[in-house]
Formats: C-alpha cells, structure tokens, sequence
C-alpha cells in the first residue's frame, strides 16, 4: 500500500533535499529531508515502504539512532502542510505502524549487541526484496466484516500488518544468519512490544491526526506509566530473583541453578505409563508455545526440597529475558494471598499490588499476555485451607485458564506449583484442564552439573572430597540414590562437608527417614555453631545454643501454625513467655543490651521477613516441619515422663489435654511433620542417654484424650472451654485467623487419631508393643467380638465437616494404611483416595461408601459389605475380599490383580475394565435376580484368573469369552 504519503516523500519531496530549499521547510521538512537522504545513500531512494530500511545493513539502522516514531509525526505534518490534504486512518496507520515497529526492532538489539555483532553487517537478499514489494501492494483498508486498520489500533500484535512485517522481518534475521526459531521468537516480541510505541507515534502526532481522533497526550502517558510500572516490576521484582543469595552464602541461585527434570502424571497423582522424563523449562517453553493447550493450566508438582520456588524464579526470568513481551511473567507467592476472593480475577487483584494492574481492565488489555506463576498451592492461607480453600482455589484457576482460551482479549497462561500430599483427597473435585507433571530427583547428569557449579564456587579439591563422600561404600544407600538428588538437601550436604560438619560414619544404620532428620538435625546445629559467628555476635543475644535451639522449635510451631508461612514475632514472643526459663534468659539479655533479644536470635538462623508486617518466615519451609516436629516431639516425650506436668500454661486443666489444643488445634498435621515427628521419636537414644521415648505410656494417654473427644467431652467443658481457649490465643497472637471453636476441636481430635494410627503401625512392626498398641478408631470389640458403637467414626466423619466436605479424607485420609477397623460402620462414608492399604475392614459396612481411587491393596475385606459402593479405579490389589459383599459395586478400572474373591458376592457388579489377573474367584456369585449378571468389557483383563469352574452363575456370554466348557 505504497499511500499518498510515501510517494511525497519518495518523489516530490527529493527536490526540497538540497541545502537551499531545506531553509525554508520548516523543522518537519527538514527531518523527512534528512530520511529521503539516508534512503538515497543506500540506493533506496525508490522505496515504497519506510519498512525497507531493513534492506540496508542492520546495524546501520540501529546505529544511526533515527527516532522513527518522531520522524513519522514529523512526515505527517509536513505532508498535510505541503499538500493541504488530510490523510486517511489507513494511510496514517499503515505509516505510523512501520515507524513504532522499527522503534520496537531498534530497542532489543540495542539491548543486546552480541547479536547485533553477528548480523549486523550483512546485506539484504532478493526474497527479502520481493517480500517488501509485496507488502507495499497490501490492500490495508477497513471492510464491513474483518476490520483490519480497527484491529491493528486495538491489538497490533495479532494484525494483518503485524503478519506481515513479522514475515519480511524473520526472513531478514534468518537470511542474517539466525535459526528459524530464533528468528521467529524475536520477531514475535518486536510485534508484542510495538503497541507502546504506537500509541505513542499516535499521540504526538497531534494537529495531523487530530481528526482522527487520536488519543491525547494524557491518555498517551496514562499508558506509558502502566509500561513503566510494568519494566520496573520485571527489572526489580523478577530480575533480581536469580540473583539473590542461597541462604547466607556468598553465590546466588544463578550460580548454582541446574534445570530439573520432570514426568507427566495422571488425575489420580500417578506416573503415566511408559511416560518419558523431560527437561522441564524445555516442557514449559513447548506448552508456551502449543495453541492447543491454551486452555489447559501447567501444574508442577513435588516433594518439599525438590526445587519447585527455585524453577519459579529461574523461569519466570527466562521468559523476562527471551520471550517478554510476546509472555509478561508475573510470580505470586500464594502465601502472600491475604483472603480468597469469589473469582480468580479478584484474587489476582489483591495479590499483584503494582500499578500496571491498578486498572480494572489490566487483565482484558489485548496487547499484554501474562504468564503467572502461581508458587506454593499447599502453601494457602490456613482459613482458605480449613473450609475447602484448596479445592476452591483450583476450581477457579482451571475456569480462569478455560475463560482465557476463549476470550480473544485474554489469552493468559498460569503455570501453578506446590506439594503433591496436599492434593491426596481432592482430586476427585479437581478441575479436568490440568496438565500434571511431578519434578523428578537429579539423574547422575543433573547431580554431575550441580557439582561442577560447585566446584567453581569452592575448587576442585573441596568438591572431589564431597563426591568421595557420596560414593564412599559407608554412606548408605538411600543418601546416593535418593537425598542427595534433592537440591536443598544435596545443597545442605555439600555446605556441611565444606564445613567438616557431616562425616559418613554418622549416616550408618539410618533409614530414609533417619538421614533426612539427621541432615536437617546436623543443619540446625551448623548454622547455631559454625556459622552464627558470620551472622552474629553471641553478645547480641547472651543465649546459648541450646537456648537459640529452644526458641527455634517455638517459631517453627508458631509458623506451622500461622499456615505454613510466617509468623508474627508477638506470637512467638507470646508463647515463650511461658517457658519460665527461656522468659529469665530473654528478660535478662534485654536488659543488658537494651534490644529485643528474639528478634536478633531469630536472626541467626533461615528467617526472612514474612510477608506481613511484625512477621518472619523460613527461608525454606521445610525447616519450619522440622523444627515444628521437634517442639512436638519434647512435648509427646514430656507427657510420659514420670512426675512432671509438662511445660506450658499454669491453668486448672489437665496440662496435656491443653497443650494437645494448643499443639495440634490449628489445621491438619502434615505428612512431613508427621514422617519427621516418628523419625525423632523412634531414633534409638544414643549410648548412655536415657530413652525419652515410652510408646506404650504414650499411645495410653492420647488413646484416652481420643475417647473422652469423641464423646465431646473437652467442647463442653465450662465455664470455658478448651477449644474457646485456644480459639482466643490465635486470634489474639493471630490478627487474621478465623478458626472458630469447632474447627479447633475438630483438628484437636482429628490430628490425635493421626498420631494413634502411626503409634499403632509402630507398635505391630515391634513384637514387645504389638498387643499393648491396638487403635480402634471406631471402638474395640467386645467379648463376643462385636463393636459396642461401630458407627462412631461414621459420627466422626460427619461432625469434620466443620472443616470442610471433605474435612477428614483431607486430615486423616493419607494416614489409615493399617489401620484396624473391623466391624465398624461406614456406609455411605467418603473415602475416595483414602491410603487404606493393609488395612482391617473384615465384616465392615462400607454399603454405598466412596471408594474411588481409593488405596486398598492387601487390605482386609473378608466378609464386608460393600454392595453398591463406588470403588472405581481403587487399588484392591491382594486384598482379601473372600465373602465380601459387592453386589452392584463399581468395580470399574479398579486393579484386582492378586485379590482373593473367594465367595464374594459380584452380582450385578461393574467389571468394566478391572484388571483381575489372578486373582481368585472360587466360590464367587456372579449374578443373582436382584442385581442381575456382573458387567464387564473389552478391556477388562481375565489373564490367569482362577476358581472360575467353581464360580457360581457365570454368565454364558462370559463362559464363552473365557473358553470355559
């Protein structure tokens, strides 16, 4: 579309270039002059196009610093000057359009010129030529249906021009010597990036656009000031992200950072079947990239340690450096959302608190695609967590992304991450439009580029004699294989043996678990001893490590219970107050220092100021777990310990059952303080100490407290009670919490069960406990072997929906592996991914209970009722189902493979699917009148079943399928 414009410029105006007529044209005439020039000198002078600048060398048009977007006002003014003519929107667009796309093309490679340095020099090729000739020829004009001037004001990014200039421009970069991909990356982001700029050009072009409505100059700064606010966020908020220190070391994130490795997985949180391991920034870049997954939401999952924030933070700068503004990243730490909002919308309003999102319309601007990085799903607030915030939170982002994909004024992306455990009981409320993929541990690859990063921070002889640690025959073999391909945990054992901290000989005889205590237990010591003298003074506090260790457990509590996140410094302060001799060594510091002697102690070890003003928070949330278990730990010893009462409140109550509300009456207890609490509580006592320890006085005690909560005991005491007790503290040291009485309660009771079932597992694995420790969830049977109450943890289950819908399957149901429940009483229950493996349900009624996806392999079912209930896709591997009753069941995709249905009754049950390869039907009663033939198809899985020729009213379509006589 050569316009009326370019042709002045190209032919009339070439008369005004001598130095005599350009005295008196005026500043606008002079600068298009001074444009007519420098086409003339590079034989361009019959051009077509301001875009065939890009014929000439490349780093001629950068180096020559031409404001284009000035020299397109300019050329507009003189033309309407000259001419007395009035352009056309589509004559001003199309010219003002080239001018902003070469200002854009301009800024990056003057921000990097080692590129520039390679491509800069070479000349144009003839398809280069023919592409240019053929954008002149456009026709560019409004139509009654496509609009694509209209459109180009909107959205450039997704014009017809920006198709066009991006062809001629990736055809120029390629021809220059860069790949395809490169190429097309780069010109992708001049695209994004040139709405800034054209807006810009429109606004001061003034009086010659004036009547075409242009934006004025306000409205021009209103928009460069969101820009603004956007470059600052990015340089200061994402930029600097990679560069900040590891811990109190003297290297960054940068420095150390080795990309990770990722599998996908199912719905059900299970690897996918010959599912390969990839490079996961490489599986980010390409789900970027894939137009058909624009509706699906990236979800990053794994264990604590395993480097989940730490890829937030690299990649999130990645895409700042090589894809902004094509994707704007955006990171949210989802513990710094202070409420949840009814919209995902809302959400994102509170918790990205800049001025590029002050405005209503930030999320529906066209000409910006964000890319957020929602880090730490586990990690919401406790209150959201308490009434189904998780679930809630999901369902919102899953409709946010669906939204996105068709909605053409959206288009974002959000990439999610946090803790696979967290997720064990929800999935079944999960949106579908999740794409899962759990990082994996360091291959030898992976581990090699670690060490070698190491290496060039602390030499080769350090590290050598670190991998010497590693390989030695002493160090067990769960350290090689599995912890020291944790980063945190790889990260801690390599600082320690820099320190001469660990030694091999100390990880002898330990389990997964016991080494994993042992490093952070090792951890905690290293930065109180060795490196406490780096970061403090011990005149700043005049406590001893075992008083900094003290307060340590106190603020790890405190912090598990603020949510997992931070807590404020009053909080802590609060509670060592009642420690009477932490308050002496405290009250007396500050009056020898005349500072507060917490807040400088807190600074010797991982914290960092929490997100809420008074707060602090661990640099990693996994030593809030370890140490929260600790203070847990002296606690359960304490309560055993002959004559004494155990720290904590002068009150009337029993001391235990106090301090059992004020330890465990804030939120579930999860599986990692859990694992961490059993491993320090069954660690054998060194030689010459006495073992703390006492299971059985222990298991007695909080077996007694759990009977006494089920009948409602503690919630009724008066004149208050313990739960309004506790539901007082947290609001008092806790601004924001909103746990109201029956929630404690719940949580109170629901965590002592936790701790009864690991005793429980404990005590039958050791032979001196195992009939000493029996829990009975639902009541221990009677003398005739009946249970007095079966249906008290039915009652249970439905009183913890205080907590939630699925407030107990959330807090107990990753804990009933093993767990004794004969006889009892769960009709109707939902137990859907409940980890009920090896569990006893003889004779159970779980009539109509939701068992889907549930964990039952090698469980104990003989006789239950289960007819009717939902066991689709549970894992019923090895279970013993002789007798069970499991007519009308859904059995579909559930693996059978190994069960025993001796007897069982599968009238009418649906096999669609079931895998029941070998296991035994002898006896079983596979149709009746009532429930009719069991079901079955194509893919259900026959393979080495046995007991069929004694298998009672087998269906003849079955009988011929299996070739039975």
């Amino acid at each position: 579309m050569a316009n009326r414009i370019w042709k002045f410029l190209t032919t009339d105006i070439k008369e005004l270039c001598s130095a005599e007529a350009a005295e008196g044209i005026g500043e606008a005439g002079k600068t298009a002059a001074e444009l007519a020039k420098m086409f003339k000198e590079q034989g361009l002078d019959n051009s077509n196009l301001l875009l065939e600048v890009l014929n000439s060398p490349l780093a001629q048009v950068v180096g020559t610093g031409l404001p284009f977007v000035g020299m397109a006002a300019k050329m507009l003014a003189f033309f309407i000057e000259k001419t007395q003519q009035q352009p056309t929107l589509a004559e001003c667009i199309f010219l003002v359009s080239q001018a902003a796309y070469l200002e854009s093309f301009k800024e990056f490679f003057e921000q990097d010129e080692s590129l520039l340095n390679r491509i800069g020099q070479t000349p144009v090729s003839d398809k280069v030529k023919h592409l240019l000739k053929k954008l002149a020829d456009l026709e560019f004009k409004d139509n009654d249906q496509e609009k694509p001037v209209t459109k180009t004001v909107i959205c450039f990014r997704d014009s017809i021009l920006a198709e066009e200039f991006n062809l001629v421009l990736s055809q120029r970069l390629q021809q220059a010597g860069l790949k395809a991909e490169e190429a097309q990356i780069l010109t992708k982001r001049v695209a994004a990036n040139t709405h800034r700029y054209l807006i810009e050009a429109w606004a001061v072009c003034g009086e010659a656009m004036k009547h075409l409505g242009q934006p004025s100059i306000r409205e021009w700064r209103e928009e460069q000031e969101k820009y603004h606010s956007l470059d600052h966020y990015l340089q200061e908020q994402i930029g600097s992200l990679p560069l900040q220190p590891v811990f109190t070391e003297n290297f960054s994130f940068k420095d150390i950072y080795v990309p990770l490795k990722a599998k996908a997985i199912n719905k059900n949180g299970k690897p996918i079947n010959d599912a390969e391991v990839f490079d996961l920034p490489t599986w980010a870049k390409q789900f970027l990239e894939d137009e058909k997954r624009k509706n699906r939401v990236m979800f990053v999952e794994a264990g604590p340690g395993r480097g989940k924030s730490v890829f937030c933070r690299m990649f999130a700068d990645w895409v700042r450096q090589h894809l902004h503004p094509i994707w704007t990243p955006v990171l949210i730490r989802l513990r710094d959302i202070p409420t949840l909002q009814k919209s995902f919308r809302e959400t994102l309003k509170e918790a990205v608190n800049t001025g590029f999102a002050s405005d209503h319309g930030w999320l529906t601007a066209r000409n910006t695609r964000y890319l957020f990085f929602l880090d730490g799903f586990d990690e919401l607030l406790m209150e959201g967590r308490s009434s189904g915030g998780l679930e809630q939170f999901l369902k919102q982002v899953g409709q946010f992304q669906r939204d996105c994909d068709q909605n053409s004024e959206m288009g974002h992306r959000v990439l999610i991450t946090g803790r696979t455990l967290a997720l064990q009981g929800i999935e079944r409320q999960m949106p579908d439009n999740l794409e899962r993929v759990e990082i994996q541990v360091m291959d030898d690859g992976l581990q090699q580029q670690w060490l070698s990063k190491w290496e060039a921070q602390f030499g080769a002889e350090k590290t050598s004699a670190f991998q010497h640690f590693l390989q030695d025959e002493c160090c067990p073999e769960n350290v090689k294989s599995e912890l020291s391909r944790e980063p945190l945990l790889l990260y801690l054992l390599a600082a320690m043996h820099r320190d001469k901290i660990l030694k091999v000989e100390d990880f002898q005889g330990t389990n997964s678990t016991q080494a994993k205590i042992l490093i952070y237990n090792q951890a905690v010591n290293w930065v109180l001893t060795e490196q406490r003298s780096k970061l403090l003074n011990r005149n700043l506090t005049e406590l001893e490590t075992e008083d900094l260790r003290r307060i340590l457990t106190e603020a790890g509590l405190c912090v598990v219970q603020s949510g997992g996140e931070c807590a404020p410094v009053a909080m802590i302060e609060e509670r060592l107050r009642e420690d009477n001799s932490v308050k002496a060594l405290l009250e007396e510091a500050q009056k020898r220092i005349g500072d507060n002697p917490l807040r400088n102690a807190l600074a010797v070890f991982y914290f960092q100021q929490g997100s809420k003003e008074g707060s602090v928070e661990f640099v990693h949330k996994s030593f809030g777990e370890f140490l929260c278990a600790e203070r847990l730990k002296e606690s359960l010893q304490e309560w055993t310990e002959p004559g004494k009462k155990g720290r904590g409140f002068n009150t009337q109550d029993s001391q235990m059952e106090w301090e059992i509300y004020d330890l465990l009456g804030y939120g579930p207890l999860t599986g990692e303080i859990v694992e961490y609490l059993m491993g320090l509580l069954t660690t054998p006592a060194v030689a010459g100490e006495e073992r703390l320890f006492r299971p059985v006085e222990l298991f007695q005690r909080l077996e007694g407290f759990y009977l006494r909560w089920c009948e409602g005991e503690f919630i009724d005491m008066l004149p208050e009670s313990l739960p309004q007790k506790k539901m007082r503290l947290l609001r008092d040291q806790w601004k924001t919490q909103e746990l109201g009485q029956r929630q404690i309660d719940v949580y109170a009771g629901l965590n002592v069960m936790i701790l009864l079932l690991e005793l429980h597992r404990y005590g039958q694995k050791t032979p001196e406990f195992k009939d000493k420790m029996v829990f009975y969830p639902s009541g221990k049977p009677n003398a005739e072997g009946k249970l007095d109450d079966a249906s008290r943890l039915l009652r249970l289950i439905g009183y913890s929906y205080c907590i939630g819908n699925s407030g107990f399957l959330h807090t107990v149901g990753r804990f009933l592996s093993g767990a004794n429940l004969s006889g009892a009483n769960l009709s109707g229950a939902n137990l859907s991914g409940a980890n009920l493996s090896g569990a006893n349900l003889s004779s159970a009624n779980l009539s109509s209970a939701n068992l889907n996806r549930a964990n039952l392999s090698s469980a104990n079912l003989s006789g239950a009722n289960l007819s009717r209930a939902n066991l689709s896709r549970a894992n019923l591997s090895h279970a013993d189902l002789s007798g069970a009753y499991l007519s009308g069941a859904d059995l579909s995709g559930a693996d059978l493979s190994g069960a025993d249905l001796s007897g069982a009754y599968l009238s009418g049950a649906n096999l669609s699917g079931a895998n029941l390869s070998g296991a035994d039907l002898s006896g079983a009663d596979l149709s009746d009148r009532t429930f009719g033939d069991v079901k079955w198809d194509e893919n259900t899985k026959w393979e080495n079943v046995g007991g069929l020729d004694t298998a009672v009213n087998v269906p003849e379509a079955l009988r011929r399928q299996l070739g039975m006589q």
